[in-house]
C-alpha cells in the first residue's frame, strides 16, 4: 500500500518538502494528548528478547533512527512510538545555519538511495536544548553534534563543546559528527591528531555541563581507509569513550543504477549502495575492540535480515533512516517484529547472545 502511494503521489513532491510535510504531521501527532501514548501501545517494540542493555540504558529494541530526520528535537517522541527503539536528533551545531541552497536532497529509488548535501541545517544547539528540557519519558534520544560552517577549523573544538555543554543534561548519549560530507574541512577532523584533542574536550564538557556520566560516541565515515578505522577505534578505547557510530554517508558513487545525471549530484549517499562497506568497518572495528566498545551499525539497513546480520557481526544497537522513506512510517514496527520472529527462530535466546 505504502509503496504505491510512493510512487503515485509521494515522489511526485520533492524529497524535502515530503520531509517538512512529514515531520509537520508528527509534531501534530505530539500536540495531541495521548497521542503517543496510544501509538507506543500500538507500534513500539515490546518483546523482552529484544531488549538491549548498553550505555547504562535500557533499549526497547535494537533497531533506532538514525540522525538526519530529526534535525531540531521536534518529532522524536512520535518517532519512537512509531516503533524506533531510539532517536538520534541532530546533527546540532553550535549556532544556527540554513544548511546549503536547495534543491539539496535527491531520491534515487532504483538504488533505494538517497543523496543529501544539506549542510548541518538546523536551529542550533540553544533551540535544541530549549526542546529537550521539556523532554517527558519515553523515547531513548541521542544528540549528535557537528561544527558550524562559520567557524574556522582552528575554532572547532570550541564549537563542539558549546553544543555539548548546552545538550548534554538532556541527552541519553551524546555524538561527535566529524564524518559528515557535506560541511568543508568536517572530515578532517577525523584524523587522529585532530580527533583526539576534541573529543577529549568534549568528553570533559559534557560530564561537567551534566553532573554524571554521558555517554559518549564518535560517527565515523565509510570513505576512512582500513587503518583509520583502526586507529579511531584504538583512539576511542585510549580516552574511555562508550562507542562508535559506523557509519556516516558515502562520497563514492560506483555500482549506481541511476543514471549519471543525478549521481553526479555532490553530497553524502545513503541506503542500500552502503550495506558492503558498513558492515566491512563494523566487522572491522568488533575484531578490533573487541566487546570494550558499544559499535552502532549505519548504512544500507533495510529490513530485519540486515539488522540480524549487523548484531551477528557485533553491534550492539543498529540504525537507519533511508529505509523508512522508501518503507513508510510503519517500516520500523514491521522490522523490529520480523526481528524477533527471526531471534525466536534461531539458537539463541537473546539478541546478546546472538552477538558472540
Amino acid at each position: 500500500m505504502y509503496g504505491l502511494l510512493f510512487s503515485q503521489v509521494i515522489s511526485r513532491v520533492s524529497a524535502e518538502t515530503a520531509h517538512h510535510l512529514t515531520l509537520r504531521g508528527l509534531r501534530a501527532i505530539q500536540a495531541v494528548p495521548g497521542g503517543t501514548t496510544l501509538l507506543r501501545r500500538a507500534l513500539a517494540p515490546r518483546d523482552p528478547a529484544l531488549a538491549v542493555r548498553a550505555m547504562g540504558l535500557e533499549f526497547p529494541g535494537p533497531l533506532g533512527l538514525a540522525a538526519g530526520f530529526d534535525k531540531d528535537a521536534v518529532a522524536y517522541d512520535a518517532l519512537g512510538a512509531f516503533g524506533f527503539g531510539h532517536v538520534e536528533i541532530g546533527t546540532v551545531t553550535g549556532r544556527p545555519q540554513p544548511g546549503n541552497p536547495r534543491p539539496r536532497l535527491f531520491r534515487l529509488p532504483r538504488d533505494r538511495a538517497v543523496i543529501n548535501r544539506m549542510g548541518f541545517n538546523n536551529e542550533g544547539s540553544e533551540a535544541a536544548m530549549r526542546r529537550l528540557r521539556a523532554r517527558r519519558p519515553g523515547t531513548i534520544v541521542g544528540v549528535n553534534i557537528g561544527k558550524t560552517k562559520a567557524v574556522a577549523e582552528s575554532e572547532a573544538v570550541a564549537d563542539y563543546v558549546t553544543s555539548a555543554e548546552r545538550l548534554a543534561r538532556y541527552a541519553d548519549y551524546l555524538v561527535v559528527n566529524v564524518s559528515s560530507p557535506n560541511t568543508p574541512g568536517l572530515r578532517d577532523l577525523q584524523a587522529v591528531e585532530h580527533l583526539r584533542p576534541l573529543l577529549a574536550a568534549v568528553r570533559e564538557a559534557a560530564d561537567r555541563a551534566a553532573g554524571r556520566h554521558v555517554p559518549l560516541l564518535v560517527k565515523i565515515a565509510p570513505d576512512l581507509a582500513d587503518a583509520d578505522v583502526d586507529a579511531v577505534a584504538d583512539l576511542a578505547l585510549d580516552l574511555g569513550l562508550d562507542g562508535i557510530i559506523a557509519t556516516n554517508t558515502t562520497i563514492a558513487r560506483e555500482g549506481l543504477a541511476t543514471s549519471a545525471e543525478l549521481t553526479g549530484e555532490t553530497g553524502g549517499l545513503s541506503g542500500a549502495p552502503l550495506k558492503r562497506r558498513s558492515l566491512e568497518v563494523l566487522r572491522r572495528l568488533k575484531a578490533r575492540t573487541g566487546d570494550r566498545l558499544v559499535l552502532i551499525s549505519v548504512g544500507g539497513v533495510e529490513n530485519a535480515d540486515d539488522v540480524w546480520e549487523r548484531i551477528r557481526a557485533g553491534a550492539t544497537l543498529v540504525q537507519a533512516y533511508t529505509a523508512m522513506i522508501y518503507g513508510g512510517p510503519f517500516w520500523a514496527h514491521r522490522t523490529q517484529r520480523d526481528l524477533a520472529r527471526r531471534l525466536r527462530g534461531s539458537a539463541f535466546p537473546t539478541l546478546d547472545a546472538a552477538r558472540r
